[in-house]
């Protein structure tokens, strides 16, 4: 349920992403950040979108159980192909891989936000799926991105705000910031409703 838009709590972004964080300074809140202690691991038979909405309220819980008075937003992203999780590579040669699977495809980035204020109960999470289209890539191309853009913790390993649009034929989604990594708008639906004042 919403809360009174009159009360002022902290903000306080439940990751240590620089990408999450850039996003969310769109909205020119006075927010902090703070890293998450969860385990990322899929469980047995989990979607990917199960695993991202899972994450996100694990991200959020966890920052909240230390800040309770805050209103703490948290946020995961899974590259979704034909129902498999693709994480972040971490490697090169993981990155390759990744694209080489994806190229000609159609991915989903299932990308989850969810707020909570523990102090209120407020509790709200939601997912941004977005549809992407890779073009079918030669290993060339795959090889020259990586080595120019690095994108070793991006899920998917491409950046769609950087060289990374080049490898896409099309992307489908109703809110443009949920492939970067933080669905804004949904996010500022959730905060109005906590009671933060976004303009």
């Amino acid at each position: 349920m919403p809360f009174s838009p009159s009360a002022t709590r902290a903000v306080i972004l439940g990751s240590t992403s620089r990408y999450r964080r850039e996003l969310l300074s769109r909205l020119r809140l006075t927010f902090d950040t703070a890293s998450p202690d969860v385990d990322e691991t899929p469980q047995a038979g989990e979607t990917p979108q199960a695993l991202a909405l899972r994450l996100a309220l694990a991200k959020a819980r966890d920052v909240a159980r230390r800040f309770p008075e805050a209103v703490v937003i948290g946020s995961d992203q899974v590259a979704d192909l034909d129902g498999e999780p693709l994480g972040k590579p971490g490697t090169h040669e993981r990155a390759v891989a990744q694209l080489q699977r994806m190229r000609g495809k159609t991915v989903v980035f299932q990308t989850a936000v969810a707020v909570v204020c523990q102090a209120t109960g407020f509790e709200q999470i939601d997912l941004a799926p977005v549809r992407v289209v890779f073009r079918d890539l030669d290993d060339g191309e795959i090889e020259r991105y990586l080595r120019a853009e690095q994108p070793y913790d991006c899920a998917g390993s491409a950046k769609s705000e950087g060289l990374g649009i080049a490898l896409l034929a099309r992307i489908d989604n109703d809110d443009p910031s949920a492939l970067v990594g933080l669905p804004l708008i949904r996010t500022c639906q959730m905060l109005r409703a906590a009671g933060v004042k976004i303009l």
